[in-house]
């Protein structure tokens, strides 16, 4: 799952971009106490590792960050398998979206986010809302992810709904990109370097890259955790470091910027503010428990609590517990392709 970059904000409250770094911004730090811990930023470690410390708690290897990560990933490529092998031109974006993350579920994993089927122009962030009617054509993104206790796989892949030729050209350009950018993904490189890697092969099918789209690092519970991996030449000379890390090529055949469009129906806990009605209290605790930090939709909490979640939803965005992320539109109404795999650098 992206994240556009705005020139100095990153979209997301409480971050802000310090050259290819974001850094947290007090007070909007997460650190909600309930049942369960929410993980906070200074407590979490930052690069998956065999064996140590998490939160200040032993671990052995097989409940190790690195473990988690491999099982996700593993789940991830099975659900990539199976989501390929059944959506069908005509089918229902909400009836995509339950098959995947029942899948996921079904191996054992959870919902990193939930599913992103992005149509055409709309290049990201684009979920089936409870009672969505869409049909999936044209050129569709599947984005998705898989977490085992906060750690995540996260992936996409697109698909030519309508049988064109050039949708089929910007799905092999962002596919081209992605394998490119993979073989140098090390730390004997640079951010700026493996963005240019991915321009120059879009580029090479007379595309455009995304450029204020990009890929990220990511740690526990946090998909966008510090650095960024851009789609373009942006002359970063920093070196790759260890962990993980999503890799995340667009290619367009429009101007190759995206812009806000309509609410997403995608949220993430930011703020532990304690809002006014005990509905909202409820299902904030539910939404702190339940996903952590990591986003979730309007759709999985109308399933739990049916329409008073909405009215709690729009409670706790009013009090600013919640960012709602916003549907990423190709400016220039371009058609969008998208590919994406999350790898370990150790």
């Amino acid at each position: 799952m992206t994240e556009k970059q705005y020139g100095g904000q990153t979209g997301r409250e409480g971050k802000t971009a310090v050259g290819n770094k974001k850094i947290a911004v007090e007070p909007k730090k997460v650190s909600l106490i309930t049942k369960k811990k929410i993980v906070n930023e200074s407590e979490q470690d930052s690069v998956p590792k065999a064996s140590g410390r998490v939160g200040g708690e032993m671990i052995s290897e097989k409940k190790s960050p690195k473990f988690s990560f491999e099982k996700a990933n593993q789940i991830a490529h099975e659900v990539k398998i199976f989501a390929k092998s059944f959506i069908k031109k005509g089918m229902p974006l909400l009836e995509i979206a339950e098959k995947i993350e029942d899948k996921i579920f079904e191996l054992g994993g959870k919902p990193a986010f939930p599913t992103n089927l992005s149509i055409n122009e709309i290049a990201a962030h684009y979920t089936p809302s409870y009672d969505d009617k869409t049909l999936a054509e044209g050129l569709l993104k599947v984005d998705f992810g898989v977490q085992i206790d906060g750690w995540t796989s996260d992936n996409a892949f697109s698909l030519d709904l309508e049988n064109s030729v050039e949708n089929k050209k910007l799905i092999e350009a962002a596919e081209k990109a992605l394998e490119n950018a993979t073989k140098i993904f090390n730390k004997e490189h640079s951010f700026g370097e493996v963005g240019k890697t991915i321009q120059e092969a879009i580029s090479s099918y007379k595309f455009q890259p995304i450029l204020n789209l990009s890929g990220h690092s990511i740690t526990q519970y946090d998909l966008h955790s510090g650095f960024n991996v851009p789609n373009f030449n942006n002359n970063d000379n920093e070196k790759i470091k260890k962990g993980l890390f999503a890799i995340e090529p667009f290619s367009t055949n429009g101007a190759g910027k995206v812009q806000d469009g309509n609410s997403s129906g995608i949220y993430q806990f930011v703020f532990p503010k304690t809002p006014r009605s005990q509905t909202a209290r409820e299902v904030l605790e539910y939404i702190a428990e339940t996903f952590n930090t990591l986003p979730f939709c309007q759709r999985w909490i109308y399933k739990k609590f049916q329409a008073r979640g909405l009215f709690a939803l729009r409670e706790l965005e009013n009090n600013g517990n919640l960012h709602h992320f916003a549907q990423l539109v190709e400016v220039s109404k371009g058609k969008v392709a998208q590919a994406e795999k999350t790898i370990f650098v150790d």
